[in-house]
């Protein structure tokens, strides 16, 4: 199998790619964007793709969700979470550094840094940190913000280690394929959604939470994206924790598709970290919902309830 992913070579995408079991052994294609990856996937040119979603610092990567919200349906297989730490990589010292380049994630991590010793530098915006140190050797910019990995295979000296301002920053990587099914579950699972709801119905995402709610069903992650039909259109993008072949989580789908304009599932699968799950309430385990599903099966049945 081929993976695509943000390249060039050199980017924190690749470096969490090598992490990822899925990839092991399969050849890995760098490509120029995020869209270019995904929409490479959704042709069938690679068997799956490898891009950044969320950062724990900056919040998401709106390109990737948006992506995933809209467009030919894909969906998650995977996850990797890797810290991410930056150098300030130039062949001049950094009284001498008039401009300074990076991806948009990247910088936002390091405005304090920035503010602070190159205060009179121009900052320009790259598609990701290799770009940007590639932009230095060709002479473009004076100095790239990236990871230390990137500076040495671009042979760029660094000026300062360490420059993020926070050093337990994480970011998110997903792995990415047409719609298939999910891997088994592994007791510590992610379902990602994207909701609609009918703009004009008064409660409708009260609605929508409580089909989690009453099930137990913990919301690691919700967040807005607008829909590009106008103001005021939104889906939500929604994490939860459990998987598609947990009885809870399938009763709350079913739920969802009930109540909701759309629902567009986005995969089930493993947590890339080890945060330890919340567990189900009581009443809310697979063994629960068996049992209650048998009560009313012997009900229908004619049969004594229990």
């Amino acid at each position: 199998m081929e993976f695509a992913y943000l390249g060039p070579r050199g980017t924190f995408t690749e470096a969490a790619l090598r992490r990822l079991p899925a990839a092991k052994g399969a050849a890995a294609v760098p490509m120029a964007s995020i869209p270019e990856v995904l929409d490479a996937v959704r042709r069938g040119e690679v068997g799956a793709g490898f891009v950044p979603i969320e950062n724990s610092q900056e919040g998401t990567v709106t390109l990737t969700v948006d992506e995933l919200v809209g467009g030919d349906p894909l969906v998650i297989a995977g996850e990797t979470v890797i810290p991410v730490t930056f150098v300030l990589a130039s062949a001049k010292a950094p009284a001498e550094i008039a401009t300074v380049a990076s991806m948009p994630v990247a910088l936002a991590q390091v405005r304090k840094y920035l503010a602070r010793e190159l205060p009179n530098a121009v900052v320009h915006q790259a598609l990701s940190t290799a770009q940007a140190a590639q932009r230095v050797v060709d002479g473009e910019f004076d100095a790239a913000v990236c990871p230390p990995f990137a500076a040495e295979a671009f042979g760029l000296p660094v000026q300062a280690f360490d420059i993020g301002d926070n050093a337990k920053a994480e970011t998110r990587f997903v792995h990415v394929t047409r719609p298939a099914a999910p891997p088994e579950p592994s007791g510590n699972d992610l379902t990602s959604l994207a909701v609609y709801i009918d703009h004009d119905r008064v409660g409708a995402l009260l609605g929508v939470l409580t089909e989690f709610a009453i099930r137990g069903i913990n919301l690691t992650r919700i967040e807005s994206r607008p829909t590009g039909e106008g103001l005021g259109r939104y889906a939500f993008f929604l994490d939860c924790a459990g998987h598609l072949a947990d009885a809870r989580m399938g009763e709350a789908l079913t739920g969802l598709r009930r109540i909701c304009a759309d629902v567009r599932y986005l995969g089930s699968y493993p947590r890339g970290h080890a945060e330890t799950p919340v567990p189900a309430p009581e009443g809310m385990t697979d063994a629960d919902f068996a049992d209650a599903a048998d009560w009313l099966a012997a009900l229908r049945e004619g049969g004594s309830p229990r």
